[in-house]
């Protein structure tokens, strides 16, 4: 047996997967791992670097994963970082932080390899024809639209749950609903410079395929509520677009104290629960779209799908 290790240096959290990998070339999980690091945080008031806490948090996280993932006997270790470390003015520096203290060498993905792993993890384990897909992360959101399974456009766009909660205040204890104006119509405009998300408001609805923390959030919320066994994967869920918006504007008009009971295990996240489902939102809005469903796989996934393909090739 082979054992892969994927790490994800994200911007709102530090992520691990364990994969075995059989004599006929199948992956089984064996150990998913998250750790809440907050990598995003601060980097605008620190002139676009990553903080020293930022940087501290994330390696305290990946040297936990290193005590676990070195129980497995010649296991291959692969480290991703995305969003934060991508924009961060100072990731030469940081990078070289992670290899002294785990000795892993960190890929650092474009904005459009992020989007595509996305794609190419959510199309592996859904069956969907036609979507759209977001990923909604820490710093970024990855939006792509899918057409005949094929990724037809996509892009990477400079915003996400954690720098908009900070730019616009959105983290604040009560929801101030000029500033959540100024943060949906920065959004919306991110969206309008886009011609194929205009061209959607003439054509055929499509769902949404989501990813990311706060669109997780938003699933097992959902699922708690409707009485659903939370011990099961949520992979696959769907929620009416209606419902969708009906949470975000509990979630906008509630207390953070509020928010974090509505929200119970998942409390920590009660700062960037509005921000995290605002570009959401706006893609329902400009897309017409009248169902969301969401996905347990995304760019680790993409990643692993694109590690099958090689070992097939050779």
């Amino acid at each position: 047996m082979n054992y892969l290790a994927v790490i994800d240096l994200g911007s709102n959290s530090t992520r691990m997967v364990i994969e075995e990998l059989d004599e006929s070339g199948q992956f089984t999980e064996i150990k998913r791992r998250k750790i809440d690091t907050r990598m995003a945080q601060g980097m605008d008031q620190n002139g676009g670097n990553l903080t020293s806490d930022a940087m501290k948090r994330v390696l305290e996280a990946l040297v936990i994963f290193q005590q676990e993932y070195e129980a497995y006997p010649e296991i291959e270790i692969e480290g991703i970082a995305t969003a934060a470390v991508r924009e961060a003015n100072n990731q030469a520096d940081f990078l070289a932080q992670v290899y002294d203290t785990i000795g892993v060498d960190i890929r650092v993905l474009t904005g459009d390899q992020e989007a595509y792993y996305d794609y190419l993890g959510a199309m592996c384990a859904l069956d969907v024809d036609n979507a759209w897909l977001l990923d909604t992360g820490g710093a970024s959101v990855e939006l792509v639209g899918i057409e005949d399974r094929m990724a037809a456009n996509f892009i990477s766009l400079p915003f996400g749950a954690v720098n908009l909660s900070e730019k616009f205040q959105l983290n604040e204890d009560t929801i101030n609903p000029d500033k959540l104006e100024a943060a949906t119509d920065y959004v919306e405009t991110q969206y309008e410079r886009l011609p194929w998300i205009n061209e959607a408001q003439e054509a055929e609805a499509l769902p949404i395929i989501l990813l990311g923390g706060a669109n997780r959030s938003l699933a097992r919320l959902d699922r708690l509520r409707q009485g659903y066994d939370m011990s099961q994967d949520f992979h696959g869920y769907t929620m009416s677009a209606e419902a969708v918006l009906e949470t975000f504007h509990e979630m906008t008009n509630a207390s953070r104290q509020e928010r974090e009971a509505v929200l119970g295990e998942e409390a920590n996240r009660a700062d960037i629960i509005v921000s995290g489902l605002l570009p959401l939102m706006a893609l329902i809005q400009a897309t017409n779209a009248k169902e969301v469903i969401f996905s347990a796989s995304g760019v680790r996934e993409g990643l692993l799908q694109e590690y099958r393909m090689s070992l097939d090739a050779e």
